[in-house]
């Protein structure tokens, strides 16, 4: 499994592990490395924003929501100021891409 450290914002937010990217996100419940492709349809979650009660994303495509515990229970990670490092799904020797991918205004509070 990749261990991979990148910036929780601006250039440089996102990481590509084996094509699939993952950003860091900060929501009124806390912060999280999750997928940034829904898991229904692959819409863009790092455009998303959480449902009235904090406890879902709803995707921009589809409107569906996915649920936020689930999504933060797929990636441990850790901030360290303007950092977080994740272990990201993958066998060791996977290809690790860091890249930029813009946030919703929701998901970037606090980032």
């Amino acid at each position: 499994m990749p261990v991979v450290t990148f910036r929780t914002s601006g250039a440089g937010n996102c990481v590509r592990v084996a094509d699939l990217p993952y950003v860091y996100i900060r929501t009124e419940a806390g912060g999280a490395v999750l997928p940034a492709s829904c898991p229904h349809r692959g819409g863009p979650l790092n455009l998303s924003v959480p449902d009235a009660a904090g406890r879902r994303l709803v995707c921009p495509w589809h409107e569906r929501g996915t649920s936020l515990g689930r999504l933060r229970r797929q990636v441990p990670a850790v901030r360290s100021g303007d950092t977080v490092t994740a272990v990201l799904p993958g066998p060791a020797g996977t290809t690790v891409e860091l890249c930029h991918l813009p946030l919703s205004p929701a998901l970037a509070a606090g980032a």
